[in-house]
């Protein structure tokens, strides 16, 4: 039987979808009744793999009533999708053609399928985006304060005010969605028992890095981007970075590492080497981020919380 790829581009009115190596192409419309067509359709198919981008929530509807039909399915980083379309030469860009190289990528790479989150860790993941972005708005609201007339002070106040409120809100219900599931506390406690891992680090792995635990820790380092890449051609030895990866995991890593510089017995003194080895501040705390990252995925692949330096030490770490 023929392996069958196809490519969805995501619109918010339209699905433009295709499939190889048939190469037949049509389009439904993004409603309940277009995805419904559209997944009686691919079930005649029966695809090896399904394949759409990311676009921040366009895809979710199409995204739930693939995986309800056991659908084999993959969502990618659209950056990929446009790395790998460079690297052919297709360059036009149309919401045909846009299917048309996804269902190409689906047969090249082959990305992984990977189950729907339940709607808890749906839930999890989108009251977490949403603190995230009050944060963002506290943040943006203080800097305004500084530059703002003295009229109208009081006002901005008062709006940070409610925006804190709103925030604890959020954070009291994140507790109560994560103390709801009895997997999710164990997992929690498990990872808030290393020094520097607070509750927002804890709870962001929970809904966007399930992986943590069943990866080695090269891969988990590669998935969340804190893994050095080499940038070398020829003789050339370019400096090494980190990029891509899952940022919102990222961000929440960076907050823990700089907590655990202070407090951790394991980070603390390897940070502080870094340092006297000359390394740059912000090097050496890339370097605590990922050997803290390692740190949690041995924990949650052993199930066996912190208890001292020697309990987690790196060269047993990796899995």
């Amino acid at each position: 039987m023929t392996d069958v790829f196809v490519g969805i581009d995501v619109s918010k009115d339209c699905l433009d979808v295709a499939a190889r190596p048939s190469g037949e192409s049509w389009q439904v419309a993004n409603t309940e009744l277009g995805i419904a067509t559209l997944v009686k359709r691919l079930a005649k198919l029966q695809p090896t793999l399904v394949v759409l981008e990311a676009t921040g929530r366009l895809e979710s509807a199409a995204v739930s009533a693939l995986a309800v039909a056991d659908i084999p399915l993959a969502i990618v980083n659209p950056r990929h999708v446009r790395d790998f379309a460079r690297s052919t030469g297709k360059l036009a860009k149309t919401d045909k053609l846009d299917a048309q190289m996804l269902a190409r990528f689906a047969d090249g790479v082959r990305p992984e399928p990977r189950p729907l989150p339940d709607e808890t860790q749906q839930r999890l993941e989108a009251l977490l985006v949403r603190r995230r972005q009050l944060l963002g708005m506290v943040t943006a609201e203080r800097n305004r304060r500084r530059r703002a007339p003295t009229m109208t002070r009081a006002e901005i106040d008062e709006h940070i005010a409610w925006l804190q409120v709103r925030v604890e809100a959020l954070e009291d219900e994140l507790n109560k969605t994560i103390r709801s599931s009895p997997l999710w506390r164990e997992k929690v406690a498990l990872l808030r028992s290393v020094p520097g891992v607070g509750p927002m680090l804890a709870a962001t792995i929970v809904a966007q890095l399930p992986e943590l635990g069943v990866l080695t820790h090269k891969e988990i380092s590669a998935l969340v981007g804190v893994a050095p890449l080499n940038r070398d051609s020829g003789n050339w030895r370019g400096k090494r970075t980190i990029w891509g990866g899952r940022p919102q995991v990222r961000a929440a890593l960076y907050m823990s590492a700089l907590v655990a510089t202070q407090f951790n017995p394991l980070i603390r003194p390897f940070y502080l080497r870094l340092l006297a080895t000359g390394k740059p501040k912000k090097l050496a705390l890339t370097a605590c981020m990922r050997k803290l990252l390692i740190i949690l995925n041995a924990i949650a692949h052993r199930g066996m919380p912190w208890r001292s330096p020697a309990s987690v030490a790196v060269t047993g770490a990796a899995i």
